[in-house]
Parts: C-alpha cells; structure tokens; sequence
C-alpha cells in the first residue's frame, strides 16, 4: 500500500505544456498522481514560450489539482533550465516535500541541493541531452556535468530506454531504472482545421511532428522527400527550440519544393487533425531519448517510417518502416515505396494503435514510478 506522497517535480519549462517530451511526460505522471490522493508541486519556468511568446499560456497557480510554482528564469539559451532548476531547487530543499523528481540531466546539476537537506531525490534521464547538436561548448560540458550529478547523488534514475541503461552502467557502473513511456488511445478528428489552413485532406501528405532541431533528422527528410515522385505533400509541423538558425535553413532546403509545408508550432485540435489524417508519420531521427510523438503517432493509427536508432526500433517492434539512420538515399527510397505501395500503408495502419497501447501505459508508468518512490 502506497501512503500518500509530498512530491515536486523540477526541471520541466512549464505545464501545462506541449514544448517538449519532458513536458508531456510530467503533465502525465502528476496530474495522475494526484488522481490517486498525492500532493504534487510542479516547478515551472517563468519567461516565454520557447516556440515564441505568441504561444504563451496564462500564468496558473494550479492544473488538475496539481500545485504551480513560477520560478525565476533568465529566459536565455542555455541560461534558462540552468537558472530555473537552480531556483526550483532552492525551494525544494527548504520545503516538506517527502520526494524531489528532476527531469533531464542539465537540471539535476542542482539535485544535490534537496539532497543535502535529507530529500529523497529521483532523477529522470529523458536523453543523453549533452550530445544535442543545438548544445555549444559550455552548455555540453555542464549538462554532462549535471549527468554525473545524477550518477553520484541521485537515490534512483529512471531512464526511458534500454540503450540509455546499458550506457550508464558501462559508462559509471551506476544500476538504473527503465520505465518508458505511456501513451493513451486518442479521439480521432476529422481534417477541417488543417483543410482550411493548409488545404490538407485525409492521407494528403506524409507528417513530421516535433521540434526542430538538426538531431530529428528533418534536414535528411527533406533531401529525400525532394526526390519523391508523389503528389503528397511534406508537412513539418513543430517550433524552434534555440535554433532560430536551423529553422531558416531547413526553409532555405525547401524553397523549391512547394510540396512541404512548414505550419510552425501546433497543438490542440490542429495537432490532433494532423496526426488523425496523416498518410505516413516519419520520424527520421539521430538520436532520441523515448520519442512521444512516435508514440502519439501509432496511437493515432498511422503508418510510421522511422530511422534504425534503438530509441525507435524499440518502440515500433516489427510494426513500422524502418530506414538506415542518416542515409538519404535509403530513406528516399523508402518514402518512394510506401507513397506507390498503399496496400503496406493500410497494413501497418490496422495494427499501429493496438500494438502501441497494449504496449505502454500512464497508468503502468505512474504505478512503477511511485514504488521507486518509496524503496
């Protein structure tokens, strides 16, 4: 029997929140918790929204039951988690809180904080976040140094794939926890929103979803889809998170194509048409933690195609196409074949949502997380 929790949850920007992973999975794991009678603080960031101060929320004190406390943050690249862990931390360690959660490595450099004042202290490792090309010289070397904070002082890590484990315990000898990600099955819309705003139809166009940032893999994904005869269409669908840059070069690789269409951030109902009426989800990636949005996608029903890492092989079992990381010629050819072979397309699409959500689950995830909790 689990007895009724004090919990803090540090290192998120904000919730609620669709800017990242991370956030997605502490909106989950704490609005759950309280359901089951925990008290749950969340930590978030004050400052913008990292895809643009036009995608700011109102400022709450609480969501679902869930506590929210602003932090101070110098809004930044590179300052901002430092700044508002470093804060988060602060309070933590002074408050009564019976468990300290932090969410990726750049934020546990301050989970000895709370760990000095006797905190049980949990860390959760969403990704080797210093190997982020987006990342310079300092930001590298201080993420990784909040990694080795984590090794040294955390009670438990939780890691969300098996590559990851293995990695600690070849590179600290430090044992870890996998719990992956959940995900729930969704309501299915039809396409308005996206008909109206991009004249998109059902199976129109082939979908990437996420941040841009040169790990995903998008700059790849566009050289090859140029190279597609097909009348679908490439939508990029996601903001900018410190890469402003990368933002105007990927446009740049698609000037001359207007088959891909860029829709900037979304959420709500766009983003749940987008992944309603996708023909193919792609996930071309270099290097993930546990992706959600291929998660999301399946769950929707789509067909995914998805590059060999570990981090997405895992997931998608033998329930998608899959390509060699970074070749574009493979993946051209792989985007060619599912566009002419929509017999395999229907296929992969019969068994994605099943698959997916009898595979993970919030519910299962919660449950494992609040027994680390208590060892």
């Amino acid at each position: 029997m689990i007895s009724k929790l004090n919990i803090a949850m540090v290192g998120q920007k904000r919730i609620p929140s669709r800017e990242g992973g991370v956030e997605i999975v502490v909106e989950e794991l704490s609005t759950r918790m309280v359901a089951a009678g925990h008290a749950v603080t969340c930590y978030n960031r004050s400052g913008h929204h990292v895809s643009g101060k036009e995608f700011d929320g109102k400022s709450l004190h609480e969501y679902k039951g869930v506590r929210l406390k602003n932090v101070f943050t110098i809004n930044r690249k590179g300052l901002a988690a430092m700044t508002s862990s470093f804060f988060g931390a602060i309070h933590c360690a002074f408050s009564k809180y019976d468990v300290v959660h932090f969410h990726a490595e750049g934020p546990c450099a301050m989970l000895w904080l709370p760990k000095l004042f006797g905190k049980r202290c949990v860390a959760t490792i969403h990704g080797i976040d210093w190997q982020r090309a987006k990342w310079g010289g300092f930001a590298s070397k201080y993420i990784k140094f909040g990694e080795k904070i984590a090794v040294k002082y955390a009670d438990e890590i939780i890691v969300l794939s098996e590559g990851v484990q293995k990695y600690f315990m070849d590179t600290y000898g430090r044992k870890t926890v996998f719990i992956p990600n959940g995900v729930s099955r969704p309501k299915l819309y039809s396409p308005q929103l996206i008909k109206e705003n991009y004249g998109l139809d059902k199976d129109d166009y082939i979908l990437f979803l996420g941040r841009l940032v040169p790990e995903k893999g998008i700059t790849y994904l566009i050289e090859a889809f140029k190279k597609v005869k097909t009348e679908k269409k490439l939508v990029i669908a996601g903001g900018s998170s410190d890469t402003d840059s990368f933002m105007q070069e990927l446009r740049k690789i698609a000037a001359d194509d207007d088959r891909v269409i860029f829709t900037g951030f979304v959420q709500g109902r766009m983003l749940e048409e987008l992944y309603s009426n996708a023909y193919v989800y792609t996930l071309p990636s270099d290097l993930e933690g546990m992706p959600l949005s291929l998660l999301e996608a399946m769950s929707y029903g789509n067909c995914c195609l998805v590059s060999d890492i570990p981090e997405c092989t895992e997931v998608v079992e033998d329930k998608a196409v899959i390509f060699k990381k970074g070749n574009v010629a493979d993946l051209r050819e792989k985007l060619q074949n599912i566009c002419e072979d929509e017999a395999v397309v229907r296929e992969m699409k019969s068994q994605s949502a099943d698959f997916i959500c009898s595979k993970y689950s919030w519910d299962d995830v919660v449950g494992r997380t609040l027994e680390l909790y208590q060892r």
